[in-house]
């Protein structure tokens, strides 16, 4: 399964089955898992995890050193789930010793061509990042979230569950859970309505969701005074806690 013309460090731990195609290069801190296909001239190098049944296209580099003028040769890691597909020429760095250790990725995700996932990201499940989508260090993306092609998420910014962003989005704060997100600056643009409905959300819920949206986002309301409205939502629903949480929470403050 690895072909004679790839280079394999014999200290790299591969399950029995995993396909390593021609001149690619695989480091020795590297464990691969069960059903992972290596495509050629990829480059997997430092403490990285890849797990099982994953697919990574020719020309990615996967595991080398973080963008990161203080980094220092620490051993930091990649972590990437299971059944993820990793298009040509993406870029998924390993962490840094300040920013927590490691990079993660987990499972059912769609990285298209040229995407970059910078130091200490951490991505959920079933995301899609559409061409040249790119990470700055500390980003943090929620299950199911797409980004659009060329969308540009600023350092630290967090981007919630199901929501959307327009090509080109350049995303400098954080962008609350099942909304739309675009321009440059960024900024909202409804509920995903589409996203949701295809996903299987009751109607009861969008319709909720929408409610929360005119609240925070057309009422008029300081934000504290919007986030208190949302609470007194009746009923209460997980998905409205979701997107209330979220604002409390915001650091980098929201897209507004």
């Amino acid at each position: 399964m690895i072909d004679p013309r790839a280079v394999v460090d014999p200290d790299a731990k591969l399950a029995n089955d995993v396909t390593v195609e021609a001149f690619s290069i695989i480091g020795g801190d590297v464990e691969i898992g069960e059903g992972t296909w290596i495509g050629p001239h990829v480059v997997v190098r430092g403490h990285t995890r890849i797990g099982q049944r994953n697919k990574i296209f020719q020309f990615c580099s996967v595991g080398d050193a973080p963008q990161h003028l203080g980094y220092k040769g620490e051993p930091t890691r990649l972590e990437i789930g299971d059944d993820n597909t990793i298009r040509e020429f993406c870029t998924l760095n390993r962490g840094t010793a300040e920013g927590g250790g490691i990079t993660r990725i987990g499972n059912n995700n769609f990285l298209m061509a040229y995407v970059h996932v910078a130091h200490d990201c951490i991505v959920g499940d079933r995301t899609i990042f559409a061409n040249c989508a790119s990470l700055a260090g500390h980003v943090a993306v929620q299950d199911n979230a797409i980004l659009g092609g060329f969308t540009l998420v600023h350092q630290y910014c967090r981007v919630g569950a199901h929501s959307i962003t327009g090509i080109g989005s350049v995303c400098l704060k954080d962008i609350p859970p099942f909304i739309i997100a675009a321009g440059n600056t960024a900024t909202p643009h409804g509920v995903n309505v589409k996203g949701l409905r295809r996903r299987g959300f009751a109607d009861n819920v969008i319709v909720l969701l929408r409610r929360a949206y005119r609240t925070v986002y057309r009422s008029q309301l300081d934000l504290q005074s919007a986030i208190a409205a949302v609470d007194a939502t009746q009923p209460p629903v997980a998905e409205v806690q979701l997107f209330s949480d979220f604002l409390k929470n915001s650091q980098r403050g929201i897209i507004r």
